[in-house]
């Protein structure tokens, strides 16, 4: 048997339903431009490092949208059906360039979504052509009347451009990618076209990748319930008093009927999952690690063998269970593989630290002393768990997207010199969740305190004035769709179904918040109304005039990146 430390990776990759409804237009790109960029990469790297074991989470909400992105490319190209993403119709030339001022600049302010320093500046051409469109130095700022100056060529290739420094590290080495780069402007329609057709390919080929790496026993895929909401908060929002006992609440006590829609996610997700990958998770990542008791345990009715959270619950567990964490052998249970009396699904908690060092401090340092310096930490704990080392389990959990683009080169050489690190390590194992379940001892968790990776607690999402507004406009959705579901027709009913799925969406509420910044609110506060308004009209019931003003508009200036919603957040 081996004495090594069990070392897990785990990757989330989640983006939230960007369209305007069920079957609507997309409202943001981010699902297609990460998978350009991040699941394409992160296949990559796995692919050139056959040692390397991580566990790769996908939500199924991500794993519909991958899929509709590639049937949209490719029916483009066969059948010139068209895109339902603006950006995509735009760049592919079925959307005309507009002439109309305000949706040129809508199309500029699209494109300079992108992290300056490691997107931006690394392509002289690009640089110059948002210098040429911005004011004072400032990607916020856009020099409205120069757009009328332009031709319809330079906004050609100022989306060509976006696309490429949206491509994953791995994507640029590609001939095409490269002969545009060097072309440098006036790029052609074929050309563009060409462009697309390399992204139809990558998002067909996506999904099928990581099949093959689970198939080989090289990843454990795993998932998150269907439209990643937060599951204890569907069952019961008392859960939020386990460590927010004095947050405001929302105006109902209750969201009807919780537990049957949180065990409807785990359903329906499953089998989104099974029709992707051709077998049923055996692990969950319930959204944002958001825990309690009862979420675990119903994960236990549908034989999940395992879940995970992050530090702070299981800081604040030890504490409801009067264990001294102070105890250096109690702090060993940090690295075990925990479960709650009477339940078989296995729990692993985040270690907050070294996740975070990925998530937000390697991006400046140099990608060989950054690797080094995480397998030393990896060492410490090693030799912290002694003699019983490959009893315990170091878990890094993190997205598998927003981080990589504060990296150089979308974090290429850091997890290049990281994955050879961990496999090249003789005091440490990389494994997969599955693998630690059957091969460690449990440690009994007496209680569970209910809360997420975030903090600990579930104050991103519920116990502040908009956050439980919006809650608010969601229980009277619900109590909607209850008393007219029964009065469609069954088309009528599977696409309400899915409609209120959407709204139950965890990401909403995250954003809600006079702390989040003011764009990247109103994206989402809109969207968000969009969604609840599509419900209202497949219940055929007038729109509450409620829906007309919004939930909250957030402060300060929007994140250039476009998505710090994960990787750059807490």
């Amino acid at each position: 048997m081996s004495d090594k430390l069990n070392i897990i990776l785990c990757w989330h990759m989640h983006q939230p339903w960007y369209r305007e409804s069920i079957d609507g237009n997309y409202r943001l790109p981010w699902v297609y431009l990460h998978a350009l960029k991040d699941y394409t990469d992160m296949a990559s790297h796995l692919e050139m490092h056959p040692a390397m074991k991580c566990v790769v989470n996908f939500t199924p909400v991500l794993i519909e949208q991958i899929q509709d992105y590639a049937d949209q490319c490719q029916s483009w190209l066969d059948k010139d059906q068209p895109f339902y993403d603006p950006l995509l119709a735009h760049l592919s030339g079925a959307l005309e360039i507009p002439d109309c001022p305000d949706k040129r600049l809508e199309l500029v302010r699209a494109c300079l979504k992108a992290n300056a320093t490691q997107m931006i500046n690394p392509f002289p051409t690009y640089r110059k052509m948002v210098d040429m469109v911005i004011l004072d130095g400032d990607q916020n700022k856009i020099n409205e009347p120069a757009l009328n100056w332009f031709s319809n060529q330079f906004f050609v290739d100022l989306l060509t451009w976006y696309h490429i420094a949206w491509l994953g590290y791995s994507l640029r080495q590609n001939e095409l990618v490269q002969s545009l780069i060097k072309q440098g402007s006036h790029f052609s329609a074929k050309q563009r076209r060409d462009l697309i057709s390399l992204f139809a390919d990558t998002f067909n080929e996506l999904l099928p990748r990581y099949k093959t790496l689970s198939d080989s026993g090289q990843v454990e895929l795993s998932m998150t319930p269907y439209a990643h909401p937060i599951m204890p908060l569907l069952i019961d929002f008392a859960s939020m008093k386990d460590t927010l006992p004095e947050a405001p609440v929302p105006a109902y006590e209750l969201y009807p009927d919780g537990m049957a829609r949180a065990d409807w996610h785990m359903e329906y997700g499953i089998k989104i999952f099974q029709k992707a990958f051709g077998c049923k998770p055996k692990g969950v990542w319930l959204s944002e690690g958001a825990v309690s008791e009862a979420a675990v345990r119903l994960l236990q009715k549908h034989d999940i063998l395992w879940t995970a959270s992050g530090e702070g619950v299981w800081h604040n567990s030890t504490y409801l269970s009067e264990i001294d964490t102070h105890d250096p052998a109690t702090r060993k249970r940090l690295f075990s593989c925990n479960q709650l009396p009477d339940c078989t699904t296995r729990m692993f908690f985040r270690d907050d630290g070294l996740s975070d060092m990925i998530g937000f401090e390697y991006q400046s340092w140099n990608a060989s002393d950054a690797a080094a310096d995480f397998v030393n930490h990896l060492n410490n704990i090693a030799a912290f768990t002694g003699d019983d080392a490959a009893d315990h389990v170091a878990s890094v959990i993190l997205d598998g997207e927003n981080a990589w683009e504060y990296y150089p080169d979308n974090a290429w050489h850091f997890l290049q010199a990281l994955y050879q690190g961990l496999t090249n390590n003789d005091k440490i194992q990389p494994l997969t969740y599955s693998e630690v379940c059957h091969s460690c001892p449990t440690v009994t968790l007496p209680r569970l305190c209910a809360g997420s990776w975030v903090y600990g607690s579930f104050s991103t999402w519920i116990g502040e004035v908009d956050k439980n507004l919006g809650w608010d406009l969601l229980v009277e959705a619900k109590q909607a769709y209850d008393a007219n579901i029964a009065k469609l027709s069954k088309t009528d009913q599977q696409q309400a179904l899915l409609q209120l799925a959407i709204c139950e969406g965890s990401d909403w509420f995250w954003w809600f918040g006079d702390y989040n910044p003011g764009d990247s609110v109103r994206d989402f506060d809109q969207l968000y109304r969009l969604q609840l308004a599509r419900l209202y009209d497949i219940l055929k019931l007038p729109q509450p005039e409620k829906l007309n003003h919004p939930v909250s508009v957030g402060g300060g200036n929007a994140d250039n990146g476009g998505t710090m919603r994960r990787g750059h957040e807490h």
